[in-house]
């Protein structure tokens, strides 16, 4: 019996990254929240706008689309909840052979060393469960709203950046070379009370400026605030976590549920072409798996 192959819909496709300069492979999406945007503003002032559908940037025999890619971790009946949506490998029922067929952000053999992240939450992998546990099968949508307008001469379109705390910039002669690492493990305080927070911290030019539109930020649970600073020390913003207090969706107790945002008076905050940003995360001391600092900001080349 023949069995026809579906064609791969992404074959061939050319992909528009943020303005970020992440590793090409790494950070590439315009938009990648999590739990937190449930209670993070992240609407554009008008006239500000991300400029989609202009023929002129498509090439012939192309077709826009939209890519939405979704990580969704199932707890129900889990053992331990929160490890759990860290992807802390040893509560996830992987196969025996996980560590010498999985593949690290190097394309390597991902090391024994490897303690929680993406790899330990890829498709079909399921968190360790309670004894006879098994749980319905249920359906899940998600629910979205996009806001757009005609584009006319009014709207002002903004440059969409994904800053990243662990991007380690180095140079190679006049090359400048991003090394992102996307998430990253808090190592254990071995209990220990009072003890520091751990920061991550990255220096970053900006190739291109402009003014300040919004800014957010990305980060897991046990985040205690990420910062962005102008090349003089100045402080652009500070998002800040939500953390639930109750038991009902998007209020979930300890789990953060919003990061701040900021929209500064138009023209107050400009970054300048070729300044070095610095982006800078803190968490809470404790072991903690698949942790991120991801900041997100709008740029624009001009006011209204």
């Amino acid at each position: 019996m023949l069995k026809i192959i579906p064609k791969n819909p992404l074959e061939g496709a050319i992909y528009i990254r943020n303005e970020g300069k992440c590793n090409s492979y790494i950070l590439p999406a315009y938009w990648g929240l999590g739990g937190e945007s449930r209670g993070t503003k992240s609407n554009i002032p008008d006239p500000y706008a991300v400029e989609q559908g202009n023929p002129s940037y498509v090439p012939i025999g192309y077709e826009e689309k939209w890519l939405l890619n979704l990580m969704v971790i199932d707890t129900r009946g889990t053992k331990h909840r929160k490890h759990c949506t860290e992807c802390r490998c040893n509560r996830f029922n992987l196969p025996n052979n996980f560590y010498n067929v999985t593949l690290g952000i190097d394309g390597k053999s991902l090391s024994s060393n490897y303690k929680g992240g993406i790899f330990c939450c890829q498709d079909n992998l399921q968190c360790k469960l309670k004894k006879d546990f098994e749980a319905p099968t249920r359906k899940l949508s998600l629910r979205y709203k996009i806001t757009w307008v005609e584009w006319n001469q009014q709207q002002i379109p903004v440059r969409f950046y994904i800053l990243d705390s662990t991007d380690r910039v180095r140079k190679n002669g006049s090359q400048i070379i991003h090394d992102c690492q996307s998430e990253f493990t808090i190592p254990s305080n071995n209990g220990k009370k009072h003890s520091p927070p751990h920061i991550e911290k990255a220096n970053i030019p900006i190739e291109r400026g402009g003014y300040l539109i919004y800014g957010t930020s990305h980060m897991h649970t046990g985040v205690i605030n990420a910062t962005l600073y102008g090349q003089d020390g100045r402080t652009l913003y500070t998002s800040k976590p939500t953390y639930g207090d109750g038991k009902e969706p998007g209020n979930e107790k300890g789990y953060v549920v919003g990061m701040s945002g900021s929209y500064p008076k138009p023209g107050s905050i400009k970054i300048k072409d070729g300044e070095i940003v610095t982006v800078e995360t803190r968490y809470k001391s404790g072991l903690l798996t698949g942790a991120m600092g991801h900041m997100y900001i709008y740029l624009a080349d001009r006011l209204p």
